[in-house]
Parts: structure tokens; sequence; C-alpha cells
């Protein structure tokens, strides 16, 4: 009856909407009224998968939301190739890689920005607004005057796209699919609808902007409607806090059920008999009827909502209710909350379900403009504070349904206890880091020919969040064109500098005396100790500026400095280098995390730059190849012997090493692994000797007239060196005999 007849009054004074305006206050959003239809208005429910069909409502969102979007445009994929060698003696390998270009609706109402973004359930954008994958990102915020997306004009033509006013949505470019199955991923975005949060007043006036609300000051971190109506979007707000309309001077006023602070009642007169009541002759005797309800089946109330300490995976809290048996209410309120705060709306809910019905049916002869559904009144026949839930123009005056409303303590005073919202394994959210990169050449392991260079690339970053980089080789090595020869992964290699300066110490003999500090590229990366076994299997290899040692212990100092000791020296031929070292050397740990490069791709290693580009890269990281000849020079002879004739001459002797050949095999002579054996016997420096011949054996001998035709200073030592095919070895020193 109600219904019908303010539906009448409101189409009176505000047309059409003013009718559905007053079916909204003659049904009277509260709990109890609504409990008498089925409300399909906005539904908390898991995160959504993205959708991509025509006729998909675009939900309106407030303070700040986890949604997923619509696909409202994409391009084909797009492949790429890339083809690398995956090491020495083996095959090249050709990948292939995809992008793809896409729009995804977000909101139907403007937006302040765009928070993390997750794809597939992974971290896609940062809390600071960086990628994880490659690709490019642009958001469209909603406002009347945005223009085209400059993408998508290109593709569809500037007549034929629209630039979506009113509607914000993000544009994704050359997005990099190989993380998400080589297909564009299912979204979700952090949605800040509002620089702040919002209310449920806030809520009300953006559905219903004629409409006067009032008293609605509950916060919510965010909340989305997706479908209903204005006044289902109330309703199943009105679940979790009670809301009343009224219908006054042609304007729908909104406010909060109960009583939530101070309130200056109305006083009603006293109850006024009629002539015919059709209800009791109590009622028509007195002008009023009171009913008390038994206790409701409800004992306790629960809400669900989405939890912003849990990245707004939906959640349940209980309020605290009766302790006999009865059922357990949800309420399903799409809203983003902490566990405290809804807790306190589930304690509320449990208190409000655990009270009985308490209602009087009042008649009045006046009729007061303030007596309108949702006032708060004193009456002469009963204490306490009453609301007015709806009102009847009847012949014999206004019949008023009243409900008592509890004080302000009772509900809005109360807070829930302490409370949490649950374990959660939050996505991580590492930001991206430059690349820290090196490239150096090493000996011939002795697998294969042996005849290319064997060139590494270590790379790594400071965190965990370095993804891998590309990498290119600049043959000219003055920035001119870049070739792409593959990328680093994202093992990060275990690299950094060095504190102090190696000391000198013997390559035959294990060195318990040295200690070497060392800064790692990361906090995080780790270095491990080994035993005198694992070490002799191949164990803790590292390379330290041109020297390559292994290490037995290593000792965290914090802050990713380790200490390290227990060495073994001048390994793969490097004992020549032993004396070289400074402080601020580079640390590289020889392991699976470097990356071969292929010899054809980079050119000269002596003139060619290799440069990596990741996606934490503000410019591109070049580096030149460090020993670029390691891998081609001979090994330096060793065991040299330098004998004085009888006749004056010295006779000179020593002990080939080949490349690739580690293992002093008994009765096996040592191979050669040159084109010829050439050797280069100098006095003094052999890049500016004082004599110099050529031998073609590991023997030579110098002629006293050769010895005495010295020049005066000149250097009293001999320098030997092997002529490779390629590069000369390290020349070994022997002094001339006493």
């Amino acid at each position: 009856m109600a219904t019908l007849l303010l539906t009448a009054v409101g189409t009176v004074f505000g047309g059409p909407i003013g009718g559905s305006i007053g079916a909204i206050v003659g049904r009277q959003i509260d709990a109890a009224i609504f409990g008498g239809r089925k409300v399909e208005g906005p539904r908390l429910k898991d995160l959504t998968v993205q959708t991509s069909s025509y006729g998909s409502a675009l939900p309106l969102h407030f303070g700040k939301m986890r949604a997923a979007g619509s696909v409202i445009w994409a391009t084909e994929l797009v492949e790429h190739k890339d083809t690398a060698s995956s090491g020495k003696g083996r095959p090249s390998v050709t990948t292939y890689t995809y992008t793809s270009s896409f729009a995804v609706a977000i909101a139907s109402r403007p937006i302040a920005g765009i928070g993390r973004i997750w794809a597939d359930g992974n971290l896609l954008r940062g809390a600071n607004g960086d990628l994880k994958v490659g690709g490019t990102l642009r958001v469209h915020l909603g406002h009347g005057d945005q223009a085209a997306d400059p993408l998508m004009a290109q593709a569809e033509g500037v007549t034929r796209c629209p630039a979506y006013r009113g509607l914000a949505y993000a544009v994704f470019e050359d997005l990099e699919l190989a993380d998400y199955g080589n297909r564009i991923p299912s979204l979700t975005f952090e949605i800040l609808a509002d620089t702040v949060g919002t209310s449920i007043g806030a809520i009300a006036r953006a559905i219903l902007p004629e409409a006067a609300v009032s008293n609605l000051d509950t916060g919510l971190a965010g909340f989305s409607i997706d479908q209903g109506s204005a006044g289902d979007a109330l309703a199943v707000i009105s679940e979790a806090v009670p809301i009343a309309c009224a219908v006054s001077g042609g304007t729908l006023a909104i406010h909060a059920a109960e009583q939530a602070g101070p309130v200056t009642p109305v006083a009603l007169p006293g109850p006024a008999a009629a002539n015919k009541d059709g209800r009791s002759a109590e009622a028509k005797a007195s002008g009023w009827s009171r009913k008390r309800e038994p206790l409701p089946r409800v004992r306790q109330c629960g809400v669900r909502y989405y939890d912003v300490a849990r990245d707004y995976q939906p959640g349940l809290q209980r309020g605290i209710g009766r302790s006999e048996q009865g059922d357990l209410q949800v309420i399903e309120l799409p809203a983003a909350l902490s566990a405290a705060e809804a807790q306190t709306l589930a304690s509320n809910a449990s208190r409000r379900a655990a009270r009985p019905a308490d209602t009087i049916t009042y008649r009045i002869t006046e009729i007061d403009p303030a007596i309108t559904p949702g006032a708060f009144v004193n009456i002469p026949i009963a204490s306490g504070v009453w609301r007015v839930t709806q009102w009847e123009w009847q012949q014999d005056g206004v019949l008023l349904s009243l409900a008592a409303n509890p004080s302000s303590g009772a509900i809005a005073g109360s807070s829930a206890t302490t409370t949490d919202p649950g374990r959660f394994n939050p996505a991580a959210d590492l930001a991206h880091t430059p690349t820290v990169l090196e490239a150096f050449a090493l000996p011939w392991d002795g697998t294969g020919s042996g005849t290319t260079a064997a060139v590494f690339a270590a790379a790594s970053g400071a965190s965990a969040g370095w993804t891998g980089a590309a990498l290119l080789a600049d043959l000219s090595g003055d920035g001119g064109a870049l070739t792409s020869i593959g990328s680093t992964g994202r093992s990060r290699a275990r690299l950094g500098r060095t504190v102090g300066a190696l000391a000198t110490a013997s390559p035959l003999l294990l060195d318990l005396q040295s200690t070497l500090d060392v800064v790692l590229a990361g906090t995080d990366l780790q270095l491990a100790d080994a035993s005198l076994a694992q070490l002799l299997q191949g164990a803790n290899r590292a390379r330290i500026g041109s020297e390559i040692v292994q290490f037995a212990s290593a000792t965290p100092l914090g802050g990713g400095v380790w200490r390290l000791g227990n060495w073994l020296r001048g390994r793969g031929g490097t004992e020549w280098a032993v004396g070289t070292h400074v402080a601020n050397e580079q640390f590289v740990l020889i392991d699976d995390s470097l990356v071969q490069l292929d010899a054809t791709q980079i050119g000269d290693p002596a003139t060619t730059r290799i440069v990596a580009v990741g996606l934490g890269d503000t410019s591109a990281v070049s580096v030149s190849i460090e020993d670029s000849a390691a891998t081609l020079r001979p090994l330096s002879p060793v065991h040299g012997t330098a004998v004085l004739q009888s006749d004056g001459s010295i006779a000179l002797r020593w002990t080939r090493r080949a490349r690739g050949a580690w293992l002093w095999l008994d009765n096996v002579d040592t191979p050669l692994n040159e084109e010829s054996e050439l050797w280069d016997v100098t006095v003094g420096d052999p890049d500016a000797p004082a004599l110099r011949w050529q031998a073609t054996t590991s023997a030579f001998v110098a002629t006293a007239e050769q010895i005495t035709g010295l020049p005066t200073g000149a250097p009293q030592f001999f320098s030997v060196r092997q002529i490779g095919r390629n590069a000369a070895s390290v020349p070994l020193r022997i002094e001339f005999p006493a």
C-alpha cells in the first residue's frame, strides 16, 4: 500500500524519476523491508576474470578497488625471432617470442589513476608504476575531454577511433607475453577511483546526484557497482549499514536508519482514536498498538568483503552474536575494508539481529513536514527514541509505523576487537634494477677445436627485481650499429668488486694466509664454502682481475660483503697474473650463470664491446671484453733452466704446456695444439729485447760470443714465449746463471 501510494506521490513531485524514488521510499531501504524481495545489486565475488564480450556492463568504482576489466581492442600477436648460440660446439638456438597491443576498459566513471596490475595472479605493474615485463602502458582516466589513444587511432584511423570519453581504460603497447603462455593474460587492476577513500554518503551522492544525502559517513576503502539499479546498490549497502529514505518537497532524502550521534527527536502529540480502524478494538480506541516479535532465527552475522591487507582477496569476519542455536547470516558487501572495519560492521549487524523487533502503530491528526519516513521521534506512551518506518494518510489522520531505535552507544558507538585478516602470500613487488655487466674470455677448456675465442658475459642486478637483459655487440667499438647476440636470461651472476688487492702468493701451494673482501652486486647474492676435494673438482672458481682462482672459505660480513680465503692461485694458466692485483678489481664467480657468446657474432674480441639493455636500465650498459686473447693465447712454458757451459755458452731448457691440456699424463708427450712449434727467445723485455732468437724446440744455446756482445746495462735474464697461430704466450723469465 505504502509503495503504491508513495510511487504516486513521487510521480506528482518528480515525474517518472520521482516515481522510482517514491517506490524506493515506500520499500524503506533497510534489512527488514528488503528481506521481502530478491536484490540483484552489486555482489561480492572472487576476483573476476577479464572479459571481452559485447553488452558487458562496465562497473562504477569508488575509492580504491581491485577489479578486472573488459578488452575493448587488440591487435594480432607480433612474432619476434632471436637466434643465439647455446655454447661452444653446440648448434645455435632460435627462439620465438610474442608481443601484443590491446586496450582494457576499467570503469564507467572518471578515475584518479591506476596502482598495481596483476596478470594471471602475478604482479605485472608494481606500486612504483614499473612494468615487470617489456612493454608500454598508457592510462586514460575517463574525463570528458580525453583524446583518442594514438596507437589505436593509428591502427583504426582517426575518423573511426573513439576517444571513449567518460570511460577509463588502459592501453598496453607491445606487451611481452612470454611469461603468460604467449597469450593476453587475465588482468586485474588496482583502481584508484578517488584520490582518497570513499564513504556510503559519497556513493549515494554519485549514483543519486539529485538526492539530499546526510549522516552517511561510514568510510570504505573502496566499493564497486557492476550491476543493478541505484536502489539495488543502496539495498546491498543497507544490509551492513541500514539506510532510510524519505521524500520532502519533491527531493529524495537519504540518511542513516539508526541514530548514529546526537539527534533531537521530534516530539509527537498524543495518539488519536479512529472511527474506523480495521486492526483491533484497542487500536481504534487508543490510537496506537504495540507489537514485540520473538527473537529472530538469525543468531550471528558475518560480512564478506575485499580485504585491503590481502591484495583485495575476499575475506569473512564474524560478529559476536547470541550463544544459542540459530543461523549465520552472511552479508555480501562488495567493499574494500580492513579486517577490523569488517568485524565492526559484522558485530553491529549481529547486535541488530539479536534484538527482537519492537514496533508501534501510532495515529496522529496533525501533519508535520518533519515527520517523514526515517525521522526520529519521541512518543508519550513509550520511552526511548523511535524511527518512522512508513506513514499512510488515511481518513482519520496519519497512521505511522514506528520501530524502536537503539541508543547511539548500542550500535554506532560499538567497536570491534583487534582481528587478524589471515595469512597471505603477496606477489613480490621487486623494483627493476640496473644491469651490472662484465665480459671476458677464458682459457680453452679442452673441448671443441679451440680455434675461436671463448667469450662470456656475466650479468646481474642489485636485487631479484632484475629480470635479465638483451645482449648486443658493438662490433666497431665506437657506439655504432649494434647486433643482437641473444639475452642474459634471468639467472643473476655472482659478481662484484674487490675492496682491497689480493696479495701475491705461490700458485704451487694452497694459500692459507691471504684473505680478500668482495662486495657483491646484490646484498642477497650468496657465496659458499668448499672442501679441498670440491676445489680439486673445480668448485668456487672465480676470476679476479686477470687471474683465475679458487677459494675454500666464504664468510658473510653483511651488506653484501664477503671475506674469501684459503686459495688455489693461478688456475687455468693464469699464474702470470698472481702479482698484478690492485684494489677495486672485478670479481666474477665462474658458474652456470655465465652466458657464452657466439664467436661468429662478436667479431674481433679485442675491439668489440658487449652491450646490455634491461628493463631497469635508463641507458645501455657497454663494456669491453677483458683479456680477449685468453682462449687463443698459448700457455707460457714452465720449468725453465739456464746452465753455463764450459765454453762460456748458456744452455736454456723449458717445458711446453698446451692450451686445453690440463692433465699431466705420464709417458705421454704434451700435445702441441698449435700449427707448428716455434719459440721466441730474447734477452730482456720481449717487446724491446737486447738480443732475439727463434727456436723450434724447447731448448736453445746462446753462444759465449752472443752473451759477451751484450751492450752495457742490458738486462741479465732471458724471456721465452711460445708463438701460436693467433698470439704469443706470456713470457717465461729465466735468470742468467751465476
